[in-house]
């Protein structure tokens, strides 16, 4: 097992649906291979200050379906200086940790790199609702997350539509515009605005309306990627310019619960037992993602340093499809 005793599991950032279901995995897979397993409370938080507690089967019990992390999460700017780092790494010496698994965005891959190269061998799994991991085609979360929107959103345009309105609905994307992009076209949405593309508020929004308004339509749906904020501002200025009474709407957190959907459920899963066998191994300082439906594996930075464009094909099948 590669001296792989004890391993331990955290999730980092903000929470996502599927975290319970990748750290079921975790626990499951290491007490199947021989291993103990700790699940480590309040993320590099908990890890710092030896916040831990011991898990079996029972203690994953019923979780696979339930959204939100067990373990908790939090920001730990400590971990962001050396001297954190070191208290980690001390850490997990002291209570015989030999690798963790840890379920995060970004930020928590730069963690379980550089405790990787403290010599605590880390794997990363992607879990946020964003997608905005380069290193995968899919981050766990993501699809119980764009499947709220849909919901939330269809019940938007019922009131809309008894009122004639155009509704401007903000989701969650700060710097990616996938939710936004794959919900706005789910819900029909006549524009669809997201960080990656400059907007023009007239080419892109007014004159769809008009044009549809001219056809006979008269409810109207508006997608916009957090990263573009001023959505209040926005909807006042779409009913100033086509005379259409617009109403904003923020989803906000709501986006980040919810019982997983079955996607996110199966790869949860398939990525925490991937990671544990990495760890079994003694590889550590590697990230776990989704490419052409297989769990793949790189290196902590070569996957930072990817890039993932927003997919530009889409962006123009939804500009053809919303008239």
């Amino acid at each position: 097992m590669a001296n792989m005793r004890k391993i331990g599991v955290l999730t980092s950032g903000g929470d996502a649906p599927g975290m319970n279901a990748a750290i079921r995995a975790v626990v499951r897979a290491g007490l199947s291979k021989g291993m103990e397993v700790m699940g480590i409370v309040r993320g590099y938080n908990g890890l710092i200050h030896g916040d831990m507690i011991k898990m079996d089967e029972s203690s994953v019990t019923g979780i696979l379906q339930k959204g939100g992390t067990v373990l908790g999460t939090a920001r730990c700017l400590e971990f962001k200086e050396d001297a954190g780092i070191e208290r980690a790494k001390d850490m997990c010496l002291k209570t015989g940790l030999d690798g963790i698994v840890v379920i995060g965005g970004d930020g928590s891959y730069r963690g379980a790199r550089d405790l990787s190269l403290k010599g605590i061998p880390c794997v990363g799994l992607p879990g946020t609702i964003d997608n905005d991991i380069s290193s995968t085609e899919y981050t766990i979360g993501y699809d119980t997350a764009m499947n709220t929107v849909v919901q939330m959103v269809d019940r938007l345009r019922d009131t809309s539509t008894s009122h004639d309105r155009c509704a401007v609905v903000e989701v969650m994307g700060r710097g990616a515009g996938w939710i936004a992009l794959n919900a706005g076209i789910a819900t029909g949405a006549i524009a669809i605005l997201v960080p990656e593309v400059a907007v023009d508020v007239d080419r892109d929004i007014v004159a769809p309306i008009k044009a549809s308004l001219a056809k006979g339509k008269n409810t109207f749906v508006v997608m916009v990627a957090e990263g573009i904020g001023h959505t209040a501002e926005l909807a006042k200025e779409i009913e100033a310019k086509t005379g259409v009474e617009s109403r904003a709407t923020i989803l906000g957190h709501v986006q980040r619960g919810g019982s997983p959907t079955l996607r996110d459920r199966v790869v949860a899963t398939q990525m925490g037992y991937y990671a544990v066998e990495l760890l079994e191994k003694g590889i550590g300082n590697r990230v776990v993602g989704l490419k052409g439906e297989k769990v793949v594996d790189y290196d902590i930075l070569e996957g930072l340093n990817m890039k993932k464009p927003i997919d530009a094909e889409m962006l123009e099948i939804a500009k053809a499809v919303a008239l």
